[in-house]
Parts: structure tokens; C-alpha cells; sequence
């Protein structure tokens, strides 16, 4: 009696057993739910500029494939609800960069489509007026796909593009209306590269220069405007952290990386811990894979909305939770 097809099923059994058991094991060990929220009310678009204060979210600018915006937009992350606020005041733009100074915000520089150039002028957002008040220039020359971060005293803005790709960094006091340019970061050059704040530290990573992804990893204290570097985001073969055009945010004590582009529009997500400067991979988002999105925050809670995939430009909008276990009946 011939036995080698029972062999064979055998065999192909446990094959299947094996590879069924190791994605299973593969969810169990990562966790992150997406749930859906209020879709944005307007265009969807991509490269808009965004900032948080207390429960809001705020935003404004984009490009939709053809068009540049000024309109501005709050989002209420307790009544998951958009509202229109007072136009950015300046042109239409995209890839402006943004920071929080106490309780104002500013949006400044970006890419002015029509007229093919970079930009510098800079404005700040009053909350409790829902007014905006030009402020000083940027010093450094005029650019986008920057990044901007702020503390109760100062705004600091720095990197990106202005023909090429750029490393300094500029601190803006609004008590003189005065930018200063700060020294110290001993990072590579990068544009559309990412921070998130835990505490007093602000870690700056990702983004690309010269068509190379860069790898290095940093962070800037706030109090004494000192940078350190951190273990390279490629430092373990597992860790894919490194991309360009992501978002970054931080929930409870714990820094986000978050969709953005390598190649193509990628959907990963990365939880980076401080004390033990490490990464793990947490459930991707879980609607299209896309790069120029923005993302809101609490310190507590985060959102990611808008971007594009290719051609697309999104609309969407999705808040993580990151020690939740993924549930598809959220989407």
C-alpha cells in the first residue's frame, strides 16, 4: 500500500499548523487599536500644518493635488467635533511647520505652490481670541518641511529644505519678537522629519536628505537647550522606524511614530521608551497607509487624520489606543 499522499497531508498539515501558530503568535505580541472619529468637514488634502492645546487640536494650509489652503480648523477631542475658525492669515501653503508657545499657537514657512518658492513669514494664533498677529520673520532662510517645537518660553524652530537640505536650528522669544539661532545639534541634515516631547525633552528623528532616510536619533532639553544623542531608530534588525513624512506624538509618558514614507506610503507605527531608549512595534494604522498626515494630542490621547496615499488625498480621521488590543468592529 502506498502511503505518500497521507505523508504529504501530514506535512502539509503541520506546515500550515506552524505558520498559523507564528501569526498568531505575531498578534498576540502586538498591540494598538484605531478607532474612527469625526471625518475632517472640508477638502481632503495633505502636508497641513498642525498643533494641540488642551483638548484641541488645530490646523490649517494643505494641498489637495491642485489646490493650496489658508482655512483653519479646531478639533475638539472631547466632543469629537470640527469647527472653522478665522483663515491663516498668510498665502495659501503646504508643509509649513508649527509650535506652541504657553497657550498660543504659530504656524510659519511652508511651500507656496503658485509661485514655486519657499517661505518665511510666520504668524501666531491667539485661542481665546480666535485671532491671528504676524509676528517676525524667521531668521534662517526661507524653507519647508521644517520641524517646530515649543516650551512655555520660546518656540524653536529647525531643519528642512530651502534648495537643500538643511541642520540648523533657530529659537524665536515672543517677549522681543526675535529669533536667535541656537547651536549644538550634531544630527544630519534632513527635511520632513519628526519630533514628539515627553517631559522636558524633545526627540527629533527620521525624515530624509538626498534621497537617503536618515537613521539618527536625538533628543533637545528644553530647560538647558542641550542635545544628546540616542541609539540609532535602525539600532535592532527588527525596528523599521526610519521614514520620511510622518507624524509623532505622545501618550502617556511614551513617543509615537507613526505612518509617513519609504518607498511608497507605509502604514507601520513604533512606541519608543524612554528609559530604556528602545522601540516596539505596535498595530499599524489601520485605514489607508499614508504619508503628510498630521496628528493631534493631549499627552494622554492622539489622533491622525488627513494625508495622502499617491494621488489620494484623505479626509479621515482616527485616534490610537496603544494597550488596547486591535478590534476591526472600531473601523
Amino acid at each position: 500500500m502506498n502511503n505518500k499522499p497521507a505523508i504529504i497531508m501530514l506535512y502539509l498539515g503541520a506546515v500550515l499548523a506552524l505558520f498559523t501558530s507564528c501569526n498568531d503568535d505575531d498578534d498576540d505580541d502586538t498591540l494598538g487599536n484605531w478607532v474612527k472619529k469625526s471625518t475632517f468637514n472640508e477638502e481632503a488634502r495633505s502636508s497641513s500644518s498642525a498643533f494641540s492645546i488642551g483638548n484641541m487640536g488645530y490646523m490649517g494650509t494643505g494641498y489637495d493635488g491642485s489646490d493650496y489652503y489658508k482655512d483653519f480648523w479646531g478639533y475638539n477631542m472631547d466632543t469629537n467635533s470640527w469647527q472653522q475658525l478665522s483663515d491663516f492669515p498668510g498665502i495659501e501653503r503646504s508643509s509649513a511647520t508649527s509650535f506652541v508657545i504657553g497657550n498660543d499657537g504659530y504656524i510659519g514657512t511652508g511651500y507656496d505652490g503658485d509661485l514655486n518658492e519657499e517661505l518665511s513669514d510666520f504668524y501666531k494664533y491667539d485661542v481665546s481670541s480666535n485671532s491671528w498677529t504676524e509676528i517676525a520673520d524667521f531668521a534662517g532662510t526661507a524653507r519647508y518641511g521644517a520641524v517646530g517645537f515649543g516650551s512655555d518660553s520660546y518656540g524653536y524652530v529647525g531643519t528642512g529644505y530651502d534648495g537643500s537640505d538643511k541642520k540648523d536650528f533657530w529659537k524665536y522669544d515672543p517677549t522681543t519678537d526675535s529669533w536667535e539661532e541656537i547651536y549644538g545639534f550634531g544630527g544630519d541634515k534632513r527635511r520632513d522629519g519628526v519630533t514628539f516631547e515627553i517631559g522636558n525633552e524633545v526627540y527629533l528623528g527620521t525624515g530624509i536628505s538626498n534621497g537617503v532616510y536618515e537613521l539618527d536619533f536625538w533628543s533637545f532639553n528644553l530647560d538647558t537647550e542641550v542635545w544628546t544623542q540616542h541609539d540609532d531608530i535602525d539600532e535592532d534588525d527588527d525596528d523599521y522606524v526610519y521614514r520620511s513624512n510622518a507624524v509623532a506624538f505622545t501618550i502617556d509618558g511614551k513617543g509615537y511614530i507613526a505612518c509617513g514614507e519609504y518607498s511608497g506610503s507605509i502604514s507601520t507605527v513604533y512606541q519608543y521608551t524612554p528609559s530604556s531608549d528602545s522601540w516596539e512595534e505596535k498595530t499599524a494604522f489601520e485605514l489607508y497607509a499614508r504619508r503628510d498626515a498630521i496628528a493631534f494630542g493631549d499627552g494622554s490621547r492622539a489622533f491622525v487624520a488627513l494625508g495622502r496615499n499617491g494621488t489620494l488625498y484623505l479626509d479621515d480621521n482616527m485616534e490610537f489606543f496603544p494597550n488596547a488590543e486591535q478590534d476591526d468592529d472600531d473601523n
